[in-house]
């Protein structure tokens, strides 16, 4: 019999007084949780489940079988983790609120902008600017699509698109990332200037990888997929789509680990739309505070996916503003560290608004006696 233990967030305060002091913050960030749920699952079933408050988890966890103790012990102390900032060469990137990554696709056959940062060089340029300008953190650099269905990239083509792109940005003294999955090219685009490898293989496309990343020293995003080939939207069977994600992103941040990649520098992503239903995303979107029992800052890509337009009358990519900014508020709420999106100026404002909320729910009871 396997067991495992999961601790799932699933009562929030606007600040720890409204529940006088019976808050956790949820990773350093803006989130307080006062209500916990305690999930026992053997052989991959929801055996036991229990509920409590920051005052009763160590009576839960105490009462919990020795085989996952240390591992809800481990998951407690992950909720709270309070996690270092980025540092991007000049840029430092603080994880106490969410920051906004916006995308560059430098590809033929983007689904959000049909190649147009690719074939015009100098309108790459300009977007990247006014990214920055609105207030991107990151800017994320793509050269190749991984839509359902997308021809494989070659490696020297992927190298043309994207180190033209990242020389550019490091210009400009943008914190960047790359979004591949080959090793040949995330090497030219560190030494171009490129600070973050985005994976969305999670390093099992390219056995270089993971050396490469640990040797960089340079943060790294791992990406949960669950297609092992060229293919990353295949194999997609889930027991229950929330609890193998976890278990998956587990393992993947312990093989980083193991292969010498500083847990600090660690980022995972539950690779909203790769290989997932429309009830697989939303699962997954409502359980996102879970995942920082995992002990490491998240990233949520949801910007103009398809679950948007399967929600919103088939709205095509241009058109999925409103449910990306939704998304992208779920991910807050969550405690989401960094968002990736296409549309920056939206997101920074509706961030900003989000965050002027947060600041003032902490002096709502500033006129109780003490």
């Amino acid at each position: 019999m396997t067991e495992s233990i999961y601790i799932r967030p699933i009562g929030f305060a606007p600040g720890p007084q409204h529940e006088d002091g019976q808050a956790v913050r949820l990773a350093g960030g803006m989130v307080y949780a006062h209500r916990f749920a305690v999930i026992l699952r053997r052989d991959g079933r929801t055996d036991e489940r229990w509920l409590a408050s920051p005052a009763e988890m160590a009576e839960v966890l105490g009462g919990l079988p020795a085989s996952v103790a240390d591992e809800a012990q481990a998951q407690w102390r992950h909720l709270a983790l309070v996690h270092p900032a980025l540092e991007c060469g000049a840029r430092t990137i603080r994880l106490d609120q969410p920051q906004v990554m916006g995308i560059l696709n430098v590809t033929p056959d983007s689904f959000s902008d049909g190649g147009e940062f690719l074939d015009r060089p100098e309108a790459g340029r300009e977007h990247a600017a006014a990214m920055l300008e609105a207030g991107a953190a990151i800017i994320d650099i793509g050269g190749e699509s991984t839509r359902p269905g997308a021809a494989a990239t070659w490696e020297g083509d992927e190298k043309e698109r994207v180190l033209p792109a990242v020389e550019y940005c490091a210009a400009m003294g943008a914190a960047i990332s790359v979004d591949t999955r080959r090793a040949g090219v995330l090497e030219a685009a560190l030494a171009a200037g490129a600070h973050i490898a985005n994976d969305v293989s999670a390093m099992r496309h390219d056995p270089r990888s993971f050396t490469l990343a640990a040797n960089s020293g340079r943060p790294v995003i791992l990406m949960h997929a669950p297609g092992d080939g060229e293919d990353l939207h295949s194999n997609a069977t889930y027991g229950n789509v929330v609890f193998d994600v976890f278990d998956w992103l587990k393992e993947r941040r312990d093989a980083a680990i193991a292969a010498g990649i500083s847990r600090a520098n660690i980022i995972l992503d539950p690779g909203i739309g790769f290989g997932k239903s429309l009830a697989d995303n939303l699962a997954l979107i409502n359980a996102l505070p879970l995942f920082h029992a995992l002990g490491q800052p998240l990233l949520l890509g949801a910007s103009r996916k398809r679950m948007i337009g399967a929600l919103s009358n088939e709205a095509p990519a241009d058109q999925r503003l409103g449910g990306s900014i939704a998304l992208a508020i779920a991910g807050m709420n969550a405690g989401v560290q960094l968002l990736r999106v296409h549309d920056v100026a939206d997101t920074v404002q509706a961030r900003n608004v989000w965050r002027g909320l947060r600041d003032a729910a902490l002096t709502d009871f500033s006129d109780l006696p003490v």
